[in-house]
C-alpha cells in the first residue's frame, strides 16, 4: 500500500495532539514569547518550532536523522549550543531594567520577529525529545512496504497543522492576558518571568538525556 492507512493516520494525529498539549519547551517558549512580545511574535516563535519540525521530517526522509540519533557526540553539540543560545536570551530578559513597548501589539519589528523565530527553531532542533520522536516513534507509523517519502509528507502535513493550531491557541490565550490592564502594569515583571522561562527551557534541554536507540 503506497499511502498511509486511515487508522494509522488517526492514531498518529491523536498522539501528536496529545504531545502538543503537554507544556514542554515548545509550548513554554510560545507562551513566554507571546506574553512578553505579543501575539505576532508568539506566532513567529511557533513558526520557528514548525520549521524545526520540518527540518527533522526532511532529515527523516533521507535517513540522516537516524545517523544523528546514533551519534551521541553530534547531538550533544547541537543540544548544548541550543541551550546556550536560549539561556543567553533568557538572562538578557532577566537583567532587563525596563520592559519593551508593551502595548505595541501591531508593530512589525523585523528583528524582534527574527529573534522569536530563531528561538523557536533552536528550541525544537535542540530538544532531545524531538529527535527521539523522529528517530524512534515516527518510524512506527510508516509502512516500509509502501511509498515511504509520500507517507512522511502526509505525516508531516498532519503534524504541522496540529501543532500550529495548538500553539496558535496558546498564543491567543497569552495575547489576551497581555492586553489586560494588570499585565500592562506588570510589563517588566512579565519580561523577567519570560526570561526565567527561557533559562528553565535551556536547563531542561541541557539536562534531558538522549535515549539510546532500541
Amino acid at each position: 500500500m503506497g499511502l498511509i492507512s486511515l487508522g494509522t493516520l488517526l492514531a498518529f494525529a491523536a498522539l501528536e495532539f496529545t504531545l502538543c498539549l503537554i507544556p514542554g519547551p515548545a509550548v513554554l517558549l510560545t507562551l513566554s514569547t507571546a506574553l512578553r512580545r505579543g501575539g505576532a511574535r508568539g506566532m513567529s516563535a511557533a513558526a520557528g518550532i514548525i520549521a524545526g519540525n520540518t527540518l527533522y521530517f526532511a532529515l527523516s526522509a533521507i535517513g540522516v536523522i537516524a545517523v544523528l540519533f546514533a551519534s551521541y557526540e553530534a547531538f550533544t553539540i547541537v543540544k548544548y549550543a541550543g541551550a546556550a543560545y536560549l539561556a543567553f536570551l533568557g538572562i538578557r530578559s532577566l537583567l532587563a531594567r525596563e520592559a519593551p513597548a508593551f502595548a505595541d501589539e501591531g508593530s512589525s519589528d523585523v528583528r524582534d520577529k527574527r529573534v522569536a523565530f530563531s528561538s523557536g527553531f533552536v528550541t525544537q532542533v535542540a530538544n532531545p525529545k524531538a529527535i527521539v520522536f523522529f528517530a524512534a516513534i515516527l518510524p512506527q507509523f510508516v509502512d516500509v512496504r509502501g511509498n515511504v517519502p509520500l507517507q512522511l509528507v502526509v505525516l508531516a502535513v498532519t503534524s504541522q497543522l496540529i501543532e500550529l493550531c495548538v500553539l496558535a491557541g496558546y498564543v491567543a490565550a497569552a495575547a489576551r492576558i497581555r492586553r489586560s490592564n494588570a499585565a500592562g502594569r506588570a510589563a517588566l515583571w512579565i519580561e523577567r518571568l519570560g526570561g526565567a522561562i527561557l533559562v528553565a527551557i535551556a536547563l531542561r534541554i541541557a539536562r534531558e538525556p538522549l535515549v539510546a536507540a532500541p
